[in-house]
């Protein structure tokens, strides 16, 4: 039994939101301490085996925390010391906001899932801008998401992510465009390809380099084409497979499965691994499989299927600060097992 599993029970009692809050002003308060390296030496596993070169960048491992979990770029080092290779944070937009009204988060505790609704809530670009270029970087690639001011009309989105790219340029070492988040009304329009042209070739004058688009589940499989497509139109860098999904399995068995909201956790894991394999197969580029991911036989299962990275937040939430070490020591037994020099020559095997 971990300390995690002691201290869960109390977690749980609380909103989703409250516990999440908590546990982010603990890793705050401990952010810069001797507590950060204890952590480190903790949890973090350095093996060259997992080292990974996408981007023109270099991972010390494939598993990274998804945006969302650190939406204002306030731990990015702790989050790092828990042995995250990469820490994105976001999604950041040009205005700070408030998000939607409470309750906004939901656990799906039967599904090991969790419903959220948070409307991109965050301290807005200037802010997170300054923050990022006065505190230390995380010492592992830190990429910024970058979605779209609410109050800002579809037709002015370009101007709107370029601001948000401008004011978090110096810090950030990869940059995600995010139209494909659920709970900002409208947005998800703009994954038609003439307003994704229109916002990515506003982001190549502006500079943005590495450049990735983060899909949603929900989009149909033409669609899906069609974004890979300005992806080879504009020469970007990579894919973010996927958002949260509106869908809901019929499997679902906790009460909150009727809130509305972007699902994720376990029961998208099949449908994100597939999508997954279904871009790996269409590009050339490196994509970032997120969804679902729980243990060790999921990420291997999204790096097999054509995923150099992955990304997780759910599972942290259920399984505890131990589990980027888990998954990154299940790993290297499985390269093991099946004759991998290293995760890259892992990257595909079942296409």
């Amino acid at each position: 039994m971990t300390v995690y599993d002691l201290v869960k029970p109390a977690l749980f009692s609380l909103p989703p939101e409250t516990a999440h809050g908590m546990t982010h002003r603990l890793l705050r308060a401990a952010q810069g301490t001797p507590i950060e390296d204890r952590v480190r030496n903790r949890y973090v596993v350095s093996d060259p085996r997992l080292a990974v070169n996408a981007f023109g960048l270099t991972f010390p491992g494939p598993v990274g925390v998804a945006a969302g979990f650190d939406k204002n770029a306030e731990i990015p080092r702790m989050l790092a010391a828990l042995g995250f290779s990469h820490v994105e944070i976001g999604g950041v937009t040009a205005e700070a906001q408030p998000g939607n009204p409470k309750p906004r988060l939901f656990r799906l505790r039967d599904d090991r899932a969790l419903i959220n609704r948070m409307g991109f809530n965050n301290h807005g670009a200037d802010r997170i801008g300054r923050r990022l270029e006065s505190e230390p970087h995380p010492g592992v690639p830190l990429g910024v998401n970058i979605g779209k001011s609410k109050s800002t009309p579809l037709a002015e989105a370009p101007a709107d992510y370029r601001y948000t790219y401008e004011r978090v340029a110096n810090a950030g070492d990869y940059f995600v465009v995010n139209v494909s988040s659920p709970n900002t009304p409208g947005l998800r329009e703009l994954q038609n390809r003439d307003a994704l042209e229109r916002i990515i070739d506003e982001l190549v004058d502006a500079g943005a380099s590495p450049l990735l688009i983060k899909l949603s589940p929900d989009l149909p499989k033409p669609a899906i084409e069609d974004a890979l497509g300005v992806i080879d139109e504009f020469d970007l860098d990579g894919v973010i497979a996927t958002n949260t999904t509106v869908s809901r399995p019929d499997t679902l068995q906790s009460p909150e499965r009727a809130e509305r909201g972007g699902l994720s956790g376990d029961p998208i894991e099949e449908t994100a691994t597939e999508l997954v394999r279904f871009v790996a197969e269409r590009t050339d580029v490196p994509v970032i499989g997120v969804g679902g991911v729980s243990d060790a036989n999921g990420a291997y299962e999204k790096i097999r299927a054509g995923a150099s990275l992955v990304q997780l937040y759910t599972g942290l939430v259920y399984e505890g600060p131990g589990l980027v070490h888990d998954i990154h020591e299940g790993i290297l037994d499985r390269l093991d097992r099946d004759g991998f020099d290293s995760v890259t020559d892992a990257v595909g095997a079942d296409l």
